[in-house]
């Protein structure tokens, strides 16, 4: 159901590579046929493009979940999943019609949104931020307050916006603080280059722990690092969520009814994900991960952190947080002065409406969209994440 009818290169969801050799070409559909009736009642099934915002991992289980246990062919779809490793921007992948929906942080959507990008949050799949910044235990940094005269790292992209607005939140000069840029990983920290690095919970955090120290040659432990956790300083953003076309939404009655059975195949996946971790691991291995087996399981069940349990049901847009984002990304000013929006986003940059639907109809299918009971379970991680 892919919008764009031009020639796009485009990469299997399943036996890609990390290189991501986008070599591949296809020609996009002309003739849809009728889905989101549980099911593809025997006939063809609906073309659907998702655009990831990384490449193959346990932050997307859920989506390859869906994928693998045929929860996408069960709602009357063939879901064709589009990794990236920093060569494509989603949300303007979505707004270009080259594919059909797309995960994006929201601040960083935001800035596209006010920039003309006609799209929609339909699902907020992280309820929290997973990101963290990390400092050695004995470095005196245990607060955003302590930020001042130190080195703090980040990966820039649009992703140093939550320490902008943690800095701003607790009173911290930025122009006292060196904003360092690092790699997505934890080797400038190690190295002592960095006073406090960044890391998500799902990713680079582990990183550390399957890294052996030195001096005792065993692994790092928890007790070797302070952590500042960004759900805890007053500058947390909304991340991983679903965007779609938002006049579509508004005016295609045919990708309306594809949206909701979409939808309902990702919740599925990530309530797969939430039941089964070990198994939803080794099916992103499977899709193309990088990472090594321990690495993996850790990554989900980090991410199923971020998403259970959801109380109002997986994906619903808590208008609070909605608004707190908004209000972070005026306010917050970048070390060159730039803000991530000038002005309130428009009432179509969000809507609960077709996620509520989804979720009512698998409630009455009596598929758990809450997950109150949730309880993570323990990884152990292995040297180099193997």
């Amino acid at each position: 159901m892919t919008h764009s009818t031009r020639r796009r290169a485009t990469i299997s969801a399943i036996g890609i590579t990390a290189a991501l050799a986008l070599s591949a070409c296809s020609s996009t559909s002309e003739e849809p046929t009728d889905s989101g009736d549980g099911g593809d009642g025997g006939g063809a099934l609906t073309p659907v493009s998702l655009q990831l915002q990384w490449l193959p991992q346990g932050q997307f289980a859920g989506y390859f979940a869906a994928q693998e246990q045929g929860f996408f062919e069960e709602e009357g779809l063939e879901v064709e999943i589009i990794p990236s490793g920093g060569d494509i921007v989603p949300q303007d992948a979505l707004a270009n019609g080259d594919v059909d929906y797309a995960i994006a942080w929201v601040p960083k959507v935001l800035g596209s949104i006010e920039a003309g990008a006609d799209i929609t949050n339909i699902a907020q799949i992280f309820q929290r931020s997973g990101t963290l910044q990390v400092a050695w235990a004995d470095s005196g940094i245990e607060s955003i307050k302590d930020f001042e005269g130190k080195t703090i790292g980040s990966w820039g992209f649009g992703n140093e916006w939550e320490i902008f607005a943690a800095m701003a939140e607790n009173g911290v000069d930025a122009s006292t603080v060196e904003i360092i840029t690092q790699d997505f990983n934890m080797n400038a920290f190690l190295s002592g280059d960095i006073d406090a690095a960044q890391a998500m919970t799902y990713n680079e955090y582990a990183q550390l722990f399957e890294t052996p120290n030195p001096e005792t040659g065993e692994l790092y432990t928890p007790d070797d690092f302070n952590v500042i956790d960004y759900n805890e300083t007053g500058g947390s953003m909304l991340q991983d969520a679903i965007w779609a076309d938002a006049e579509r939404i508004a005016d295609d009655e045919e990708y309306q009814q594809t949206t909701v059975a979409f939808l309902k195949a990702v919740i599925k996946g990530w309530v797969y994900a939430r039941d089964n971790p070990e198994e939803a691991s080794e099916i992103t291995l499977n899709a193309g991960s990088g990472w090594g087996p321990s690495h993996e399981l850790w990554m989900v069940n980090e991410t199923n952190k971020l998403i259970w349990p959801s109380p109002n049901g997986i994906g619903i847009i808590d208008e609070e947080e909605w608004n707190s984002t908004v209000a972070l990304s005026l306010a917050t000013v970048n070390e060159t002065g730039a803000q991530i929006i000038t002005e309130e986003p428009p009432a179509t940059a969000w809507s609960n409406e077709w996620i509520q639907q989804a979720l009512d109809q698998l409630t009455e299918e009596g598929v758990d969209v809450t997950g109150e009971g949730f309880e993570p379970i323990e990884v152990e991680l292995n040297e180099g994440g193997n």
